[in-house]
């Protein structure tokens, strides 16, 4: 396996080792020790796996007191899957991340806790699936407009098929979760990981 920073360096894009001859071809998707020595180290807890039509987009989703990572990998079809960071505290908050998933690359992208996901469908239909750190609290999601003009996203259609739910989503800058209770404490705790030097015993 091969794990590659992205431009924000925390979205990491797993390229699989896979052994292809006349039968098929046998590959690992996840192996717990690989994936820590290439720097994602979570504990997954649910599995989802959907189908989409061509050009549908769903997104951009996360919870708030819930944060969820994920590891993303397409089965069947193409999708072009998006990231954008929406920590306070980092360096990129507001951008964004894109990689292309298929059947053909096997190629699987990890997105850490603080981020909204959304993604494309390329092909005639897609099926993805992906782990998650948490579990899905419906009444914690929230959720960012695809084409918020601050995010600037270069999604490869401009005209997608999309829920009504994701239709009515606000802006990154209208958005409310950055004035939440849960959110500020979460970024705080996330703060004193990166930055502390001190043991508790």
């Amino acid at each position: 396996m091969e794990f590659i920073q992205t431009e924000i360096p925390d979205i990491i894009l797993v390229k699989p080792n896979v052994i292809e001859d006349h039968r098929g071809f046998f590959m690992e998707s996840y192996h717990i020790e690989k994936f820590k020595i290439g720097g994602i180290n979570c504990t997954f807890v649910q599995d989802n796996y959907a189908k989409s039509v061509q050009n549908t987009l769903r997104g951009l989703h996360f919870q708030v007191q819930y944060p969820q990572a994920k590891l993303l990998r397409c089965l069947k079809g193409k999708v072009f899957d998006v990231a954008v960071d929406i920590r306070q505290d980092s360096p990129y908050f507001g951008k964004w991340v894109g990689e292309e998933l298929s059947e053909e690359n096997k190629y699987q992208l990890y997105i850490p806790e603080g981020f909204a996901h959304g993604y494309y469908v390329l092909s005639k239909s897609a099926e993805i699936t992906y782990k998650c750190s948490e579990i899905y609290h419906p009444q914690d999601e929230q959720g960012i407009r695809w084409d918020d003009p601050d995010i600037a996203i270069n999604w490869p259609g401009d005209n997608p098929i999309l829920s009504e739910k994701d239709k009515v989503l606000p802006m990154l800058a209208d958005s409310d979760f950055k004035k939440s209770y849960w959110f500020i404490v979460i970024c705080f705790f996330n703060f004193l990981k990166k930055n502390s030097k001190i043991i508790i015993i």
